[in-house]
């Protein structure tokens, strides 16, 4: 009889060989990081492990921690556990965290965004299939109506809003989550349109990308940008902006959010903005299907999304498939809360 190499626990996922817990919400000893959203990584943990390439955002969160970091694939042996990071393709230093035990290897994913042939995320490493016995997925979007469009396109149409807003004289506010999206947006954009103003909340993660070698665009306070340039500008902001005081220097503008969540006219609705652009940095439908295909496992448990259904799907596929209930937040708190930038699924 095989024993389970992760499992649940009131503090979140533990792997009892290791003796150590995965994005645990509550504080523990030891603790292995899959990204720096604050839903994952929390602070009052003894120790940290995660992906080198997050250190910059984990710190610049979480401030002094005891950290200890992993190059992606590199391995360490803890308590008879092999434990490695690899790509998990979602924000900057995102990681799958394999576990090889007693002959089993299991992977828990993480969020992950599992992107086609020519919609690569430049903002960090892709999504790398690890094979296992046992997958544990995330299925924020794991719906048959989600399905992205290629980036390009999302970006044709980010870029075709701002150029019109800007030829008529109005500053564009596009806000996306200060982590991830931010740094994915100002990515994608034209530069050539107009000046690119940020919000105080997402500078200094811009800082962390780009000390990661992750290209960005020149970008600019408010206080930085005459009246003129302002009305040309495109604006980056968590969603904690609209309606508040600080947007009232941009005068008459046009306003959008860009979410995963945007696919849907109620959430549109809620939203009360001008435009949603559908920019996700999880995997849709397709691509939940083609991650778990690709690790060969034969055992897969679901996690934070539509577990029964993404349940229901594998079992017809002939696997052996599970869920864990955990304490994740997902994108669909902000769009329920208009006003709030949570913390959490950025």
């Amino acid at each position: 009889m095989t024993t389970d190499l992760i499992v649940q626990r009131p503090e979140g996922l533990y792997c009892p060989p290791g003796d150590f817990y995965i994005d645990p919400w509550r504080p523990v000893a030891r603790a292995v990081i899959t990204h720096a959203h604050s839903d994952h990584a929390r602070f009052g943990h003894g120790h940290y492990l995660a992906a080198a390439k997050s250190e910059g955002v984990l710190r610049s969160r979480l401030g002094e921690i005891r950290l200890q970091t992993l190059g992606y694939g590199e391995v360490v042996d803890h308590h008879g556990v092999r434990l490695s990071l690899h790509p998990a393709g979602h924000v900057l230093g995102s990681a799958q965290v394999r576990v090889e035990h007693g002959g089993q290897v299991w992977v828990a994913s993480g969020d992950y965004f599992v992107s086609g042939a020519d919609d690569s995320n430049t903002t960090c490493e892709p999504f790398e299939p690890v094979r296992c016995h046992c997958f544990i997925t995330e299925s924020t979007f794991g719906l048959p109506i989600y399905r992205w469009q290629p980036q390009r396109a999302v970006f044709d149409d980010i870029n075709r809003w701002w150029r019109a807003n800007a030829d008529a004289g109005r500053a564009s506010l596009l806000m996306g989550y200060s982590f991830g999206k931010a740094q994915r947006i100002l990515a994608g954009v034209d530069p050539a349109i107009g000046p690119i103003v940020v919000h105080g909340a997402v500078e200094p993660l811009n800082e962390a990308y780009r000390a990661a070698g992750v290209a960005l665009p020149p970008t600019l306070h408010a206080t930085e940008v005459d009246k003129a340039a302002l009305s040309r500008a495109l604006v980056v902001a968590p969603p904690s902006v609209q309606g508040s005081a600080w947007t009232k220097r941009f005068g008459d503008y046009s306003d959008a959010f860009a979410s995963g969540w945007m696919q849907l006219r109620g959430a549109r609705r809620r939203r009360a903005v001008d435009r949603g652009f559908v920019l996700s940095d999880h995997a849709d439908w397709p691509g939940l299907q083609r991650a778990i295909s690709a690790t060969g496992a034969e055992r897969v448990i679901v996690t934070h999304g539509y577990e029964a259904i993404m349940v229901r799907w594998l079992e017809e596929q002939g696997l052996q498939a599970g869920a864990f209930k955990t304490e994740y937040d997902d994108e669909r708190a902000d769009v329920q809360k208009p006003g709030g930038d949570v913390a959490g699924n950025e």
